[in-house]
């Protein structure tokens, strides 16, 4: 699939290439991104490298993993989304802020725009968010944008060799009022 771009009142959601390495990288040495995020820790230039030129074009080319560049008006890196392709119809969702930019919901408005996007356009049902159990800003984006918190799952998250537990929630179609490709029938209680 070739890269598409969003666009919000206030952000321009587009693919990240070689001349954003460095603002990625930057952004990257926060330490909450290393201690809650799985990019390596310590984040060296040559991991920027590699997501840019290499994990981001491949994810997109194969059609496995869809990365955004959050982006301000001004082309400022505001943060990063991804959404990967779990199973049929399921993709997983994953964000980081830049440290300046928190706290102004551009993350909860990327997430909302990039899922509309995915269940139109690539005809998912299913769109999962996971934590790690702790990482409260993440489970606030999910909250901001409609998720419904699942659970905690038991040694679910693998974060730098240290089985963790996390925190999972899902986002249907339903949910923004959009169709689903294939009916979905609740369980009954």
């Amino acid at each position: 699939m070739e890269p598409v771009t969003l666009t919000t009142d206030r952000l321009v959601l587009r693919t990240v290439g070689p001349h954003d390495t460095q603002a990625v990288y930057d952004a990257a040495q926060d330490p909450d991104i290393q201690r809650w995020t799985t990019v390596p820790s310590p984040y060296l230039p040559e991991h920027a490298d590699g997501f840019t030129e290499q994990l981001v074009p491949d994810g997109w080319a194969q059609g496995s993993m869809f990365t955004f560049g959050v982006f301000l008006a001004d082309g400022e890196l505001a943060g990063i989304l991804g959404l990967t392709m779990r199973s049929l119809g399921v993709a997983e969702v994953g964000f980081w802020a830049a440290k300046e930019h928190r706290g102004r919901g551009y993350v909860t408005e990327a997430t909302l725009t990039a899922c509309r996007w995915i269940f139109t356009e690539v005809g998912v049902d299913r769109v999962e968010w996971r934590a790690e159990v702790g990482n409260h800003a993440s489970r606030a984006v999910a909250e901001r944008a409609g998720f419904t918190i699942e659970g905690t799952l038991r040694s679910a998250i693998n974060n730098k060799g240290v089985r963790r537990d996390c925190w999972v929630g899902s986002l249907l179609p339903s949910d923004l009022g959009l169709p689903s490709t294939a009916p979905y029938l609740p369980a009954r209680s």
